[in-house]
């Protein structure tokens, strides 16, 4: 193994367009080689110098690549990630890991197997506000969590025609999110002794979920992760509340909207939030003192430290960023509340 890792992207969709090619080509330890697309224009008008291969199989044939990254629809994670990793690549799936646990299960087994790293894109561990709670959480700012409520709240009361919101498996929007949110919660707190899932059809012609409200129960900690499409006047996105104060942030990181924009590593300013949080800080002491109000200025986002990540891994430089076990238990988490809304009870998890 050279130290440049050689990767293969299979398809060319929106989030290999504007998350994992842009991504890979930003770290100088990676090189992209190869992207399978049936439509070899629209890959080369981004990216000239990378080959195009006409099929997925044609891409984990090829002997120059390293590394394959699978960002494709939900159904497709299982079958693709278990050719390459049989094709002897390393292999990075997007979220989420696959669209039951029992696939998930298989590929973590196949992939130790063959002594080759697999490795979920939960990018979101890298959001600015993300980076900025765990912080303040692992100085105990806040004191004991008593409550922590985060929110993905968007404005899209159209139902779009693609696999997102069709009924094919792993559609709708607990399985777009809700990794998302999942991951984040199990990173800050482990997993849940149990938890409720309530989901909804909310928008007109919606065929699957575009609202979901989930509760984690840790004893007399409550976890509350929510989503929806109908939100013109979002949440904040964080609300930590503790013996010692609260802390609450609006607005979403704006690495995705970066990228959508063009926007391409290096830049002096990448992931910088400028919408900084409030910081209420109770007085343990006097329960009826004015509390002190404080900012809390947001860290700057690193979505490239995931790539850093996978390479220094297949490098032997350091650990994988999202190991298989930590996808694992979003998938049990993502498998719970499915049953949880479909038989309307807590589930148990611990």
């Amino acid at each position: 193994m050279t130290d440049e890792i050689k990767v293969g992207l299979v398809g060319y969709g929106f989030a290999s367009k504007t998350f994992h090619a842009p991504l890979l080509m930003a770290d100088e330890g990676m090189i992209l080689k190869a992207i399978s697309s049936s439509d070899a224009t629209k890959v080369t008008a981004d990216w000239p110098q990378v080959d195009v291969e006409a099929s997925a199989s044609a891409l984990f044939a090829r002997d120059d690549l390293d590394l394959v990254v699978i960002p494709t629809p939900n159904d497709t994670h299982y079958d693709l990630a278990s050719a390459a990793l049989a094709a002897g690549k390393h292999v990075v799936i997007d979220k989420p890991f696959t669209v039951t646990l029992d696939e998930a299960e298989s590929l973590t087994q196949q992939a130790s197997r063959a002594g080759k790293l697999l490795s979920v894109f939960h990018n979101r561990r890298w959001d600015a506000d993300f980076l900025t709670v765990r912080e303040l959480l692992e100085r105990g700012d806040l004191g004991r969590i008593a409550h922590f409520e985060s929110h993905f709240d968007r404005y899209r009361p159209e139902v779009k025609t693609r696999w997102r919101e069709s009924g094919a498996p792993g559609g709708g929007i607990w399985y777009d999110l809700g990794p998302h949110l999942i991951d984040q919660a199990l990173v800050l707190f482990g997993m849940p002794e149990e938890m409720s899932l309530d989901q909804a059809c909310q928008r007109d012609g919606a065929q699957v979920d575009d609202y979901f409200h989930a509760v984690l129960r840790y004893g007399q900690q409550r976890v509350i992760l929510h989503a929806g499409s109908l939100m013109a006047a979002p949440a904040p996105r964080f609300s930590v509340h503790g013996t010692h104060g609260s802390y609450v942030k609006h607005g979403l990181d704006p690495q995705e909207d970066m990228l959508k924009r063009g926007e391409r590593l290096p830049t002096p300013e990448w992931g910088e939030d400028h919408q900084h949080g409030l910081h209420t800080v109770a007085d343990v002491h006097d329960a009826g003192a004015r509390p002190e109000l404080r900012e809390v200025p947001t860290r700057a986002g690193n979505y490239p430290a995931y790539y850093a990540g996978i390479r220094d891994a297949i490098g032997g430089r350091g650990a994988n960023p999202v190991p298989p076990e930590d996808a694992l238990a979003v998938m049990r988490v993502l498998e719970a509340g499915r049953r949880s809304a479909q038989n309307e009870r807590f589930e148990r998890l611990a």
